[in-house]
């Protein structure tokens, strides 16, 4: 497919082809972003914008009367060095979020005696700016939806002038704890210190341009990170061994979960399987797709109850066509505290035969449940909340239901085919 004309005087983007990118990480420690194929890890929020892979390219075109667009990662990153090449319209603003979250219902916050409003559904956090005009901030740091410019350029003309207009330029930005420091084409930009937001998704932005018609675009290639806190985290399915794994008898898996393309995938009947480690607070991360009408889930802190192994689960489903879809009023749909609580408005999902990311953390008697970068559930065992609605579950004869502090991971054999990837649990 051949590039679009970008820039209104007619100018265009080269169309030499950039090497495709693959979301695997290189023996330097660099994680590939985009693939260059396809949106595999990433998830539009907020407008309508349209993304596209050209070229190995993702390239953002301008659409009338709808808000600023946001193609976000589907994970969450909290330390980290990350770097990117960006060519933009002269007329048009955009930028690159980091440590941002989109929530589905307005809320206030206070941080450092000030109330701070997030609106409904509103794409929030940290923003590299891209800005092509005059004022030529391309590297300042401004906070999307809350609270505005944190470290413009205005006195930082070096950095103002190493934006090279209609031409390719290069940020690297870098998060580690508090510290927030950008550079454009290897001039120093932004250097923020704030403690508002430890992590959140990473975001390709398209601005809004309100009844405009006129074509526009913003294209981004070599998207690529570091991943600071990888070190933290310990591997449970790594695309080549069960080692962490075994059946409920304490035997090898030797039948029905099998590697498939580097997943771990449930092809033909071979009952539950479980970690053979228990953990008590963690972070636990993977990815996961699941077949037409499928049901799955993960449980966690999975311990015996009576003749049962029982844990807190969090729902893997095809929503739509599974019959557990319909019941308990969302409670069994995916991202849900299996038949505890259902999922809030913020769920993004993606489609059958495409992988969803998925995050839980337990952490005492807290849990929080997340989906594509966004947390769409949480719950405390100590709550009247909780208690109600325990009472009114499967698990209300169950005496003392999740109130372990620690068990082992399970991955939930249904009868149906699933697929999870890239497990990594980090302790907390």
């Amino acid at each position: 497919m051949k590039l679009k004309r970008l820039f209104l005087a007619g100018a265009v983007f080269a169309t030499q082809a950039v090497p495709l990118l693959a979301q695997t990480a290189g023996g330097d420690g660099w994680i590939n972003l985009v693939n260059g194929k396809n949106f595999d890890g990433w998830i539009q929020r907020g407008g309508q914008a349209k993304y596209e892979i050209v070229d190995g390219m993702v390239v953002g075109s301008c659409v009338p009367n709808t808000p600023n667009s946001f193609l976000c990662t589907t994970r969450t990153y909290g330390d980290f060095i990350l770097e990117l090449e960006f060519k933009v319209d002269p007329t048009l603003n955009s930028g690159v979020q980091i440590r941002s979250h989109e929530v589905g219902a307005p809320y206030s916050l206070t941080h450092n005696g000030k109330t701070i409003k997030v609106g409904t559904n509103r794409v929030h956090g940290y923003q590299v700016e891209i800005d092509p005009s005059s004022r030529a901030w391309s590297g300042g740091i401004y906070d999307e939806g809350r609270r505005g410019w944190l470290n413009d350029l205005k006195n930082n003309p070096a950095a103002g002038k190493a934006f090279k207009q209609n031409d390719w330029n290069k940020f690297r930005i870098e998060a580690r704890g508090d510290s927030l420091k950008t550079w454009i084409n290897g001039v120093a930009a932004a250097d923020l210190k704030d403690d508002l937001t430890p992590r959140g998704f990473i975001s390709l932005q398209v601005h809004g341009v309100g009844k405009s018609e006129d074509k526009r675009q913003v294209a981004w290639r070599n998207v690529r990170l570091q991943d600071l806190d990888a070190s933290k985290r310990i591997a449970l399915f790594d695309g080549t061994s069960l080692d962490a794994w075994e059946t409920g008898d304490g035997k090898p898996v030797t039948k029905g979960w099998v590697i498939e393309n580097g997943a771990l995938a449930r092809l033909d009947s071979g009952g539950q399987i479980y970690t053979k480690k228990e953990y008590g607070d963690f972070e636990l991360e993977f990815d996961w797709k699941i077949s037409a009408g499928g049901n799955s889930g993960v449980k966690y802190r999975v311990t015996k109850y009576g003749k049962e192994m029982l844990g807190v689960e969090y729902q893997v489903l095809d929503d739509d066509k599974h019959p557990d879809g319909q019941k308990r009023e969302g409670r069994r749909k995916s991202g849900a505290l299996y038949d505890i609580l259902a999922t809030n408005v913020s769920k993004r999902l993606k489609p059958v035969g495409e992988y969803n990311h998925s995050l839980i953390i337990a952490k005492g008697t807290k849990f929080e449940h997340w989906l594509n970068g966004t947390k769409v559930a949480e719950a405390d065992t100590t709550s009247e909340t909780w208690q109600k609605e325990i009472a009114a579950s499967k698990f209300a004869r169950t005496e003392g239901f999740a109130q372990n502090s620690k068990g082992k991971i399970m991955l939930q054999d249904h009868g149906d085919k699933v697929w999870y990837k890239n497990i990594t649990i980090r302790p907390l």
